[in-house]
């Protein structure tokens, strides 16, 4: 059976530097215990834990997947022991306050955790992942009561959490919710209604689940604007911290998916359930934004996490599989033929897979740098701060989510191509990855839904190009630095550009979109996949400015290592990147040839 290695080179390398988190560490009130020592070691024991512990149950816990049995969730064999060992090293509480029984590390950590964990076994990462959205959205909006009742068992871990948002009539449209919510007089609301689609709704791991559910107020507003959130526990807490008794809320049916088949993804019946109100009333969609940011940031994660586990298992099996000869001479004459790894084809798929990997995995560390800065600022109370970093990271969120997510699943998909008719089978496990990688793209908002927030919201409406012009500037101003040296200049060069053109693009969409509205959403993907593949060039140019710098005067790791980075660098610039020309083309194409046939003509059907 395959198995994981945590990636730990690759990422010191990002940390130590190119991202320098040992000095933004120093910055940070939360970055005090965060030493370079111990970082290095959490992230050294986190990776054997997932290799050791969780790497082993990611096809067994496939193949036996959840059961529902008396309105009670059975996890696979294996998991409750491993959430156990979970629990016991405190890693639900890597980044929660300590006032809460956290280790008070900057809110990063957790994310690296989470990579390294959802990468070895994604599935069994949704149960504390989904806990972690609860906490911080109680953290950022509960009453000083409810933090102190729902906390520190969330971060213990002998809590999970969830968040409740979908219905059966609607999906990203949340003002269609219809879950009622009635004041009982007491300060506690009953809630009724549907929820559907929810992970860790039901399950065996913790001895109670808090829910976070989307509800409406009697005559409440129509539309969004009359939605509020409410804590809605499995069981009721007890005066002593434990659990007391059963809460009006139950798990209905277990969906049958196409993959992360032990993830227990749940319809959710609210029969009368007590909840009690958290932030304001009718604002329930503003406050639960920090759960969605904060999962769409870990769904980002399904993108780098599928393409650097499917890259590990391809690469290894390029070099052992054999099949004909390179085109270019027998590599291994005393072989019956020479390895997959001598063919330029196979290289392409590789190289592919290892630039999405380590590109992605630099996105999401240059943007967990901004949400260290976004908490740091919430929990000092520093709302002006806060809010400027909550813009940044707001910018970005979409790009992650959406695009490389997408790409993830082109990864899975390639290393499935690269063990031939063996990638279609379960015993090599590649098809699982791409079962489960699917996903990624459909929750917490669709590929388009990231789309139209980011051109539509983030970039039209809330700064009319404003948020591109800032980014944009850092990402020139990093280029120009970059023009002297002539083994970056040509990706410098290139990146200027890119940069140029994408202001001169939100412009042009812009403008047109004042004749023509249906000019946003059919826009709206490219624009998001063009911002995706210029970010990655920046990563990509950020790694090579480094390569170089050590290559020339030494660093910790080999002159291979550096060398190779530099090299994938050009193979993203000449391969991958010019696919974003592809985009910008495609992004201003007139909207007629999108919406001229009519509806009852798209089908020439009996």
């Amino acid at each position: 059976m395959p198995v994981y290695k945590a990636p730990l080179r690759d990422m010191k390398f990002l940390l130590s530097d190119v991202f320098d988190y040992p000095t933004h560490y120093q910055g940070l009130a939360s970055g005090e215990n965060a030493t370079p020592d111990i970082v290095d070691a959490i992230l050294t024991e986190c990776g054997r834990f997932c290799e050791e512990v969780l790497s082993p149950l990611y096809q067994s816990g496939d193949e036996e997947g959840c059961k529902l049995e008396n309105g009670e969730v059975i996890t696979p064999k294996g998991y409750k022991e491993a959430y156990q060992q979970y629990v016991m090293g405190g890693w639900q509480g890597l980044s929660a306050p300590e006032e809460f029984g956290g280790q008070g590390l900057p809110a990063s950590m957790g994310l690296f955790k989470q990579e390294m964990m959802g990468t070895a076994n994604w599935s069994f990462s949704m149960y504390p992942g989904l806990s972690l959205g609860a906490m911080n959205t109680i953290f950022l909006h509960g009453t000083d009561e409810q933090k102190q009742t729902y906390l520190v068992p969330l971060t213990e871990g002998r809590w999970g959490g969830t968040m409740c948002l979908t219905e059966p009539q609607c999906g990203t449209d949340l003002g269609q919710v219809k879950t009622r919510a009635e004041p009982q007089g007491d300060g506690s609301y009953k809630l009724t209604g549907t929820k559907i689609f929810i992970s860790s709704g039901e399950h065996d791991l913790t001895e109670n689940i808090v829910h976070i559910v989307l509800a409406r107020l009697p005559d409440a507003p129509k539309g969004t604007k009359g939605i509020s959130l409410f804590i809605v526990p499995k069981f009721m807490p007890a005066a002593d911290g434990g659990v007391g008794e059963r809460n009006g809320v139950s798990c209905g049916s277990l969906e049958k998916k196409m993959g992360i088949k032990a993830s227990a993804t749940c319809l959710m019946n609210f029969d009368g359930a007590t909840g009690y109100l958290i932030g304001p009333e009718n604002q329930g969609l503003e406050c639960m934004f920090t759960f969605m940011n904060t999962a769409r940031i870990g769904t980002a994660i399904q993108g780098v996490g599928p393409a650097e586990l499917s890259y590990q298992w391809a690469l290894d099996y390029a070099k052992e599989r054999r099949s004909m000869r390179a085109l270019s001479g027998k590599k291994e004459p005393d072989q019956v033929a020479d390895s997959l790894i001598h063919h330029a084809d196979v290289r392409r798929m590789l190289l592919t897979q290892k630039a999405i990997a380590e590109g992605g995995r630099a996105m999401l560390y240059y943007a967990a740098r901004v949400a260290d800065h976004m908490v740091e600022a919430h929990t000092a109370g520093d709302t002006e701060k806060a809010e400027k970093y909550d813009d940044k990271l707001g910018f970005l969120t979409p790009i992650l989510k959406g695009f490389l997510t997408e790409l993830g699943c082109e990864a899975a998909n390639l290393g499935m191509q690269v063990f031939g008719g063996h990638g279609y089978i379960r015993e090599h496990g590649m098809e699982q990855i791409a079962r489960d990688t699917r996903i990624a793209t459909l929750y917490e908002g669709t590929t388009g839904i990231q789309a139209l927030d980011l051109l539509g919201r983030k970039v039209l409406l809330m700064t009319q190009g404003g948020a591109v012009r800032e980014f944009t500037f850092k990402v020139a101003n990093f280029a120009r630095k970059h023009l002297t040296d002539k083994r970056l200049r040509p990706m410098a060069v290139e990146l200027l550009k890119l940069t140029a053109q994408w202001n001169v693009l939100t412009v042009r969409v812009m403008l047109a979109a004042r004749k023509d509205r249906d000019v946003v959403s059919a826009a709206a993907y490219d624009f998001l996949m063009y911002s995706g593949y210029v970010s990655m060039a920046y990563m990509w140019l950020r790694q090579s400015a480094v390569a170089v710098d050590k290559l020339d005067n030494g660093g910790d790791e080999s002159e291979s290592f550096y060398q190779t980075k530099l090299n994938t660098a050009e193979f993203y610039y000449e391969r991958l990147l010019p696919r974003a020309q592809t985009h910008a083309t495609s992004m201003l194409s007139p909207t007629r040839s999108l919406m001229q046939i009519e509806a009852e003509n798209m089908a020439f059907t009996g």
